[in-house]
């Protein structure tokens, strides 16, 4: 198991984090399955379009407007409910497929760090299981 570190810069953020998971997939990992569990309430984990920065501003706007920061019924006394909730429906946990030592995603896919209460320091665990070839 791996764990890799992410400093978040902004309190909300969509961060490609894909090349620094493949950096952890062992070289001899022909086939296999990369878990990614991120282990906090209010940062979440997806897989999404990872050329058009524009595609991560459309996500957060989105959010942002479905899930408001502030609403007369919050009562959670740390004042980021907003990012509680969108965590639960982005979520916490990914399996991907490997292929020859890398994650065997799409053109367009990378794997993102969503942050929605930073900035913070956050910690991503990697477990990679090899299948029988």
């Amino acid at each position: 198991m791996a764990e890799l570190k992410i400093d978040t810069s902004e309190s909300t953020e969509i961060i490609d984090i894909t090349s620094r998971i493949n950096a952890t997939i062992p070289a001899s990992f022909n086939s296999g399955i990369c878990h990614l569990f991120c282990s906090h309430t209010t940062a979440s984990l997806t897989v999404t379009e990872k050329v058009d920065p524009d595609v991560k501003h459309d996500i957060l706007a989105k959010l942002d407007k479905m899930i408001p920061a502030k609403e007369p019924y919050y009562l959670h006394s740390g004042g980021n409910s907003a990012a509680h909730i969108k965590t639960i429906l982005v979520g916490s946990s990914l399996s991907i497929p490997i292929k020859n030592g890398n994650l065997d995603l799409g053109p367009w896919q990378g794997v993102c760090l969503c942050e929605f209460d930073g900035p913070r320091a956050r910690q991503i665990k990697v477990i990679c299981q090899k299948l029988e070839e």
